[in-house]
């Protein structure tokens, strides 16, 4: 079965961004007081978190709060059903870093230029949407960052369309078996942890009251996926890489289970030792203190100036 929508362009948006806004990023997902490179914007070396570029879909140009369903469902994909977006949650999130990150987009012009890889047709679970978004400056073409992504419209599904895998997304990248974690990073969240994140520009109701939450079975408000997702790039960043952006090419992550706000976030991190054009793979797991994955599939490209790696 050919996979309608495939191959679809949204609009081009442009996106931009303050000072202020990495500098709101950089608190949100947990960066600490030693690492002031991301938390002042006067210090010498002042940078965005290079994760900030993920939740430019959601801010685009705004500095005020939007409705996230009326955006979010503003354009449609041919070939396939008009999705709700009060039933969605994220699969599976990748990001390339390509160049290095302003500080703030003033004296260029940036634009998200996403695409449709594939719709998948899961049955009564749902429906997967794979896209496809570079971040790209308007004038000279460069792209910035490169990221791949899945949503899954729960119990959405069931409407014909093909049941295939995710393609890339297929690979897997388990921890290295009987091997000890190289690192760990822990990250106390708050009852308020979802309700600062949402700041960046990502107002998805789910993540504030609990009324959509208990609708999809979770039982209240949940964490951005992408809080987690960011977090735990924070803590590789943080103990492997110096906390040095120009220390990690990639990072990946799939969404195993919800988040609750208050929630302990423990990140198991292991060093690999393989080598590809200097970047060392590495590969994580995140989990809730005492319980459950909640980002399986973690890996990374990194040069790691911290911990060794065990045996």
């Amino acid at each position: 079965m050919s996979n309608p929508g495939a191959g679809f362009e949204y609009p081009s948006q442009d996106v931009s961004w303050l000072k202020r806004d990495v500098l709101l990023f950089a608190n949100s997902i947990g960066v600490t007081a030693n690492e002031l490179h991301f938390l002042y914007e006067l210090h010498p070396n002042f940078q965005a978190f290079p994760t900030y570029p993920i939740v430019l879909p959601f801010k685009g140009t705004d500095h005020e709060v939007i409705d996230f369903y009326t955006r979010s469902s503003s354009t449609s994909i041919p070939g396939v059903p008009k999705f709700d977006y009060r039933r969605v949650v994220d699969g599976q999130r990748s990001i390339t870093f390509l160049k290095p990150l302003p500080p703030a987009s003033a004296g260029k012009s940036f634009q998200i230029r996403s695409k449709v890889l594939g719709v998948y047709d899961k049955g009564k679970a749902g429906t997967v949407v794979e896209t496809e978004q570079s971040l790209v400056d308007k004038e000279s073409g460069e792209t910035y960052s490169r990221a791949v992504g899945s949503a899954f419209f729960v119990g959405q599904g069931n409407w014909g369309g093909p049941k295939g895998s995710l393609g890339p997304n297929t690979l897997n990248f388990p921890p290295p078996e009987g091997k000890k974690p190289d690192a760990v990073h822990t990250l106390q969240t708050s009852k308020e942890s979802a309700l600062l994140y949402r700041l960046n520009g990502d107002y998805n109701p789910l993540h504030a009251t609990p009324e959509p939450g208990q609708k999809m079975g979770f039982g209240g408000a949940i964490m951005h996926g992408l809080f987690s997702w960011n977090a735990a790039c924070h803590g590789l960043l943080q103990v492997l890489g110096g906390s040095d952006s120009s220390n990690i090419k990639d990072f990946q992550a799939r969404f195993a289970a919800p988040v609750k706000p208050g929630d302990k976030l423990v990140t198991e991190i292991w060093r690999t030792g393989e080598l590809k054009d200097g970047w060392e793979e590495v590969r994580f797991v995140t989990k809730v203190d005492g319980g459950k994955v909640v980002l399986s599939n973690g890996r990374a490209s990194m040069i790691c100036v911290g911990i060794k790696s065990k045996l």
